[in-house]
């Protein structure tokens, strides 16, 4: 079971190195230069202040060593060493108003875009990924991108800055405790780098993709909720959720313990600075080569030392950790959407709804032979057509054509004189109006749901399409009318109620072009009688294309076409079809006690 919960095989992510996903961020980091430079300047400024500190630190200590009588002198070195820390502070809380705004817009913009970039990913992909999952993702690298940006700005660009500083000063004073320092501290930052990179993110990112995992098995669950209720099913996906989450708590622990064994060895790292510095200073002391305010100089400057290379190894690791929660979002930013507008693509102009198929070539990427192979067919405008035949002949395929929801291989779909392949996706589907079998509706109001048709619509206009779709009586007997939260998917709302209000949403999107899929084949039969008078008045004026089993609620088409394997195989009214004895007549024979 452990792979029910993961992306297919197509969208199984290939991962991008630490460097790319770098690139990536930088690209939000160069948006808005003057709130990045005063952040920059004022920390590195602070840094200079922390630099003094030491030398402040030792200029008191070797006063006070002297005695007494040199208490003006005593007061003169505490106060420069309380203006150096705080001046150093106050510059850091500068840093950090220029630094939240700059934060706060990359984040907003980083879900934003990447919400637009997984929008313009195909059916299939959708289809072949877990939403769950993705939202993880998503809400993931924002805050990825904090502990990144953090990190690299506020903690480890400062602490490298330092920790040169130090080691230079320490240097020219002292060349033996400079280059010791100099030695443990790039031994412990090398380490850090190289360790994070080769030991702990192999089994961070297995953690993270579970954790991705654990997303799409809530969603799939939770979303399934009537149905796992219906079987009394609860404990049952306690026990599945259970599973995935046992695999992330281990991948999760191995990931811990290794950041926790680097910590351990690099804190050790510190006691032999620690010990190495403070030692040649006693040595240096014995000789007569140190006094007092040097060896004050040393242990400030190592404790300095300490919290920044502190910093340091922590936040390598949360970089780590931010870089493995972003790379998905990164590596999204790098895929081309599999449908995409062409160059110069412009907006589809919607006339009467004439459909051709031109030679129309198209097969689906798992297959092995195209499903339509040089198919041609022309729809008039204002033309009624349903569409039958068995299960895979074709039917939704057509639909999802016209729609360009896939690409043809060869040939081409006009609609109304235009390649639909020629203009903008969006203008293109705002110009047909789909009814489909199960309609999903947003969690929101009922006036919401059926303004999505149009937006921009007035109040009376969203009544108005609801009276015609036989929403309205319904509607305003709910409590708050429409201004009633629907529930997930509609969840709150019957069958029929929630085929009304697509059916309203398509009256208010008066589109040319009109897909009923299956409109009624899960009603009752009062409501199908309510359902059927609504789509009867939508279909005036519109080129309708009727997808259906039930044979009964297509006998007024125009023309009906039956598919098979691909090919219209017949087509005519619903008499004459009866009357050849074809294909059509046998599903007929089959229906006619429910037709």
């Amino acid at each position: 079971m452990t792979d029910h919960y993961e992306d297919s095989d197509e969208n199984k992510p290939r991962v991008l190195n630490n460097r790319q996903v770098l690139g990536y961020l930088a690209g939000y980091w160069r948006r808005r230069p003057a709130l990045l430079w005063i952040t920059v300047v004022m920390t590195v400024v602070a840094i200079g202040f922390d630099l003094s500190v030491p030398w402040a630190a030792g200029k008191l200590v070797d006063i006070v060593a002297a005695g007494p009588k040199a208490l003006d002198a005593a007061w003169r070195a505490w106060g420069l060493l309380a203006v150096c820390y705080g001046l150093g502070l106050i510059l850091r809380n500068t840093a950090m108003r220029a630094w939240i705004p700059f934060a706060a817009a990359n984040m907003k913009e980083i879900i934003d875009e990447s919400f637009e970039k997984v929008q313009s990913f195909s059916a299939d992909w959708h289809a072949d990924t877990f939403a769950g999952a993705t939202v993880r993702r998503l809400s993931r690298a924002m805050w990825g991108y904090d502990t990144v940006s953090d990190a690299a700005v506020i903690w480890l660009g400062p602490a490298f800055l330092v920790l040169t500083g130090l080691c230079v000063t320490l240097g020219l004073r002292w060349p033996e405790v400079g280059a010791f320092a100099a030695v443990v501290v790039a031994a412990f930052v090398a380490s850090n780098i190289w360790l994070t990179e080769l030991y702990a993110r192999p089994s961070n990112l297995k953690a993270v993709a579970l954790d991705s995992r654990i997303g799409g098995a809530l969603a799939d669950s939770l979303s399934s909720n009537a149905t796992v209720k219906a079987f009394g099913a609860e404990r049952r996906e306690e026990g599945r959720i259970g599973e995935v989450t046992t695999l992330w708590r281990k991948a999760a622990s191995v990931s811990w313990n290794r950041f926790t064994n680097l910590w351990l060895l690099h804190n050790l790292l510190l006691v032999v600075l620690q010990a190495g510095m403070t030692g040649i200073l006693v040595v240096l002391w014995s000789k007569g080569q140190a006094r007092a305010g040097d060896i004050a100089y040393v242990i400030t400057a190592f404790m300095l030392m300490t919290g920044y290379l502190r910093n340091i190894g922590d936040n390598i690791r949360m970089t780590q950790r931010g870089l493995d929660d972003i790379e998905d979002v990164a590596r999204y930013s790098q895929m081309d959407p599999q449908v995409m507008d062409v160059e110069g693509a412009k907006p589809f102009h919607a006339g009467r709804g004439e459909i051709i198929f031109d030679r129309v070539t198209f097969r689906y990427k798992s297959a092995a032979r195209p499903l339509y192979d040089r198919f041609g067919l022309m729809i008039e405008p204002g033309e009624r057509v349903a569409l039958v035949g068995p299960t895979g002949s074709g039917k939704s395929t057509f639909v999802k054509l016209i729609q360009r929801l896939y690409d043809v291989e060869d040939g081409r779909i006009l609609i109304d004189g235009q390649d639909v392949a020629h203009v903008t996706q969006g203008s293109l589907r705002r110009a047909i109006a789909v009814v489909p079998q199960d309609p999903a509706l947003f969690h929101r109001t009922l006036a919401e749901n059926i303004a999505y048709g149009r937006p921009g619509a007035t109040q009376e206009d969203i009544f108005e399409a609801a009276r015609r779709a036989r929403a309205h009586e319904f509607i305003t007997r709910l409590p708050k009318g429409y201004d009633t939260l629907v529930g997930e998917r509609g969840v709150k709302l019957s069958g029929g109620e929630r085929q009304r209000v697509a059916i309203a949403r398509a009256f208010l999107a008066d589109a040319p072009v009109l897909v009923l899929d299956e409109a009624t084949s899960s009603l009752d039969v009062e409501t199908e009688r309510q359902v059927q008078a609504a789509m009867e008045e939508l279909m005036v004026g519109r080129t309708t294309i009727v997808i259906a089993h039930r044979l009964s609620t297509i006998r007024g088409s125009d023309r009906i076409l039956v598919f098979d394997d691909g090919r219209v195989v017949e087509e005519g009214a619903h008499k004459e079809l009866v009357a050849s004895g074809g294909h059509y007549a046998r599903l007929h024979a089959v229906t006619e006690g429910w037709a």
